[in-house]
């Protein structure tokens, strides 16, 4: 049977339901050609007369017989799921997987999830953290909703957006004579490094500052490469050498003297923070957690 559309099945009940084709014309608010026009369409495409046309009334057939509780029952389920539509556009809820790397997983997002889950009570929420890399991985392969990195991964198939900034800081043990005086990024480069694991956009953002600077990070002396950046700050603190870090990883220990700025024109330098979405349309939840993420950085 060829496509039939609701109007049709609209107009052909309307005129079963007034008796007439001008009391469905009025009630449907259309012209009566229009009412005529639709059931002779229906009829085309049914392939079988609906309506016996008798002076000022009409009567059922017998394919009309057969076809009007198929037609109600249609029109219902139409009701039901615009109603169904209209009532998930007022409340955001499920289950949703947010992955992060590792400095906005674990210092940015926790308090920001928390703000989240007060507006919005009925989402139940999984973080998982991973380095840049795997975050654009699982977003893009749909394993999690929506991402948030410190670094853009170059040909991915995902839509990034910058929301807010990080702080990068160059840092070396308490002890170290580079804090004698003011010294140049070259001597620096000289020291031993302690970096980051391949894949993790502070290693990214990081190389990327070096590089600005004059230096290729191929050439840093790297004794050591750790998957967080708590590790990578207590190689420093135990006097392995030097590291770019967060500086909201590195805060504590700053503060505590377990770890020195090193005085370098170069830094504090700032990275961006971007949002990670898939190509296509989000869940309610993800765009009501990307909304928030947009108003409060």
């Amino acid at each position: 049977m060829p496509f039939v559309n609701i109007n049709q099945l609209r107009t052909f009940v309307a005129v079963v339901e007034h008796g007439s084709f001008s009391g469905a014309a009025r009630a449907l608010d259309l012209s009566q050609p229009a009412v005529t026009m639709q059931v002779q369409s229906l009829e085309a495409d049914v392939g079988a007369t609906l309506l016996d046309r008798r002076y000022r009334r009409v009567e059922l057939t017998e394919a009309g017989r057969i076809l009007l509780p198929h037609a109600r029952r249609i029109l219902a389920e139409v009701e039901v799921a615009r109603a169904d539509l209209a009532s998930l556009a007022g409340n955001v809820s499920g289950r949703l997987v947010v992955a992060a790397s590792t400095t906005p997983g674990q210092y940015l997002l926790p308090r920001l999830l928390g703000e989240f889950l007060r507006l919005y009570p009925e989402v139940g929420v999984t973080l998982q953290v991973f380095d840049t890399a795997e975050v654009v991985r699982v977003v893009e392969s749909g394993e999690a909703h929506i991402g948030m990195t410190g670094a853009q991964v170059p040909g991915s198939k995902v839509s990034a957006e910058q929301l807010g900034v990080d702080r990068l800081v160059l840092i070396c043990p308490p002890d170290s004579p580079l804090l004698a005086g003011s010294v140049d990024l070259q001597t620096v480069a000289q020291q031993p490094f302690v970096g980051r694991e391949v894949g993790s956009g502070t290693r990214m953002a990081g190389e990327r500052a070096l590089r600005e600077a004059g230096i290729d990070p191929a050439d840093l002396h790297v004794v050591m490469e750790l998957g967080t950046g708590e590790a990578v700050v207590s190689a420093v603190a135990g006097g392995m050498g030097v590291a770019i870090v967060s500086e909201v990883v590195a805060e504590d220990a700053l503060r505590l003297g377990r770890v020195a700025l090193v005085p370098d024109a170069h830094f504090p330098v700032d990275r961006p923070l971007f949002v990670v979405t898939p190509r296509g349309t989000l869940t309610r939840a993800a765009d009501a957690l990307l909304g928030h993420l947009r108003a409060v950085l």
